[in-house]
């Protein structure tokens, strides 16, 4: 499909009036493209079967420092190349081999230790970039050379019949890593959508979305993205209700298969479910990504379709006065993931949950002149759930001796092997389809 028929829908739905206005509530409408084909939309899939999931992927936007993450502290080379960022012995939570984990990370310690969070390490990709841009295309593409096309869980959502319920990103954009050729996920920023102006309004609204001998082109492509959007919008409200979910102005935005289209100010859905008390035993804290997984755990136990979730944390690229500032957003971190798991214990469904992160990249070994560190490569990753092999770490200790020709650690696990290991173990799809080539499973599940 041409940049130009992208362009010229991105600008339809930003001047459509009512059908922006109720685009604003947060849906993401990814079936578009079969609109403008002429296709039939085929029907929602039922509920997720067990070992479909869910799978919750955080990303940590900004290059996450792995290094003073899991730290390697037994190592006298790091405090050589970090003597004033590294951390001491007696500072860290030990785990195994004198490596531990960020002081800021209680919780997941405790985790590790209960053996349901595992640490793979060393990840990364051939011939790795250093832009954030670049770096983050690649992954959430699983393209290493170009960084290009749809993302790798798209290409998934690509792989199965429609539902605007199968993957949902918590938030107010959709990230690459969920667009398909065809399909998206859909974006919410909480248990329930609103739809602004009166019920006389909305209703002229609902009505524009049948389909008519005169819905062609690019008017059965809006009508079929207000289609899916009441739909969302009805699945969710009724488990929202269930769940205790509440709704209050915002702003969000609206994206579908290859374009983003963002309105704001109105009357949209926010994170009511994170305030309302309704995720059970976790007590929420004010980050942003402990809200966010609020809302997620939320669905899961009003027992939504939902095979795969989208979260974020922001603000890692740390390049000067890095310590404090990185154990404050790991300290996010490790609070989300403990509340998420704790609103979780004893669920129905909940076995099956699979809490997966990553970064666009790592940092240099060394400190740099402003206490902070610049842009790297390889990098551990956390794998966090009751079914996951914890406790246990995945992956070899990059060298801090052995370096590339920049002077940046090498990798020993290709990210693609993480994927394809949560594509075949928690999605129960084929890997080799959606990545495009044969990479080896890891054992962390």
């Amino acid at each position: 499909m041409s940049k130009d028929i992208l362009f010229t829908r991105r600008r339809f739905l930003v001047g459509a009036g009512a059908a922006t206005a109720a685009l604003a509530t947060g849906a993401v409408i990814g079936h578009w493209t079969d609109a403008l084909s002429g296709s039939t939309k085929p029907s929602a899939s039922a509920a997720s079967g067990p070992g479909t999931g869910p799978l919750v992927l955080v990303t940590l936007y900004g290059g996450n420092d792995g290094l003073n993450t899991v730290i390697p502290y037994g190592d006298p080379n790091y405090l050589k190349l970090r003597p004033n960022l590294g951390y001491q012995a007696d500072q860290v939570l030990p785990l195994a081999d004198q490596i531990g984990f960020n002081p800021a990370l209680k919780g997941l310690h405790s985790m590790w230790g209960a053996g349901t969070l595992a640490v793979v390490r060393g990840v990364s990709y051939p011939n790795p970039v250093l832009s954030h841009f670049e770096g983050m295309d690649i992954w959430q593409t699983a393209d290493v050379v170009n960084g290009s096309g749809p993302g790798w869980l798209g290409k998934w959502l690509d792989a199965n019949s429609y539902d605007p319920l199968r993957a949902l990103s918590v938030g107010t954009t959709l990230p690459p890593v969920l667009r398909g050729e065809t399909y998206a996920a859909t974006a919410i920023t909480s248990t329930r959508l609103s739809l602004i102006g009166s019920t006389t309004l909305q209703a002229a609204f609902a009505s524009m979305q049948a389909a008519g001998p005169d819905r062609v082109g690019m008017a059965a492509a809006v009508a079929a993205a207000g289609t899916d959007l009441l739909e969302a919008k009805v699945r969710l409200d009724k488990i929202g209700a269930e769940v205790g979910g509440s709704t209050s102005p915002g702003s969000t935005s609206s994206t579908s298969a290859g374009s983003t289209s963002s309105t704001s100010p109105g009357p949209t859905s926010t994170g009511g479910a994170a305030k309302a008390g309704a995720t059970g035993k976790g007590a929420y804290g004010k980050s942003t990504l402990a809200d966010e997984m609020a809302v997620v755990a939320a669905l899961i136990k009003a027992g939504a379709p939902t095979q795969v979730y989208q979260v974020s944390l922001s603000s890692f690229d740390f390049h000067s006065d890095e310590k404090a500032n990185e154990e404050a957003l790991l300290g996010q971190l490790d609070s989300a993931f403990t509340s998420f798991f704790s609103a979780l214990d004893g669920v129905k469904g909940a076995e099956n949950v699979v809490v997966m992160t990553y970064s666009e990249f790592g940092r240099r070994p060394g400190e740099n002149a402003s206490q902070g560190t610049d842009h790297g490569t390889a990098a551990p990753l956390f794998v966090a759930g009751p079914k996951v092999k914890g406790g246990r770490f995945y992956g070899d200790q990059p060298s801090l001796t052995s370096l590339d020709p920049n002077g940046n650690l090498l990798h020993n696990v290709d990210f693609r092997s993480v994927y394809t290991t949560v594509l075949d173990k928690v999605l129960g799809a084929d890997p080799e389809k959606i990545l495009g080539g044969s990479f080896p499973t890891i054992g962390f599940l």
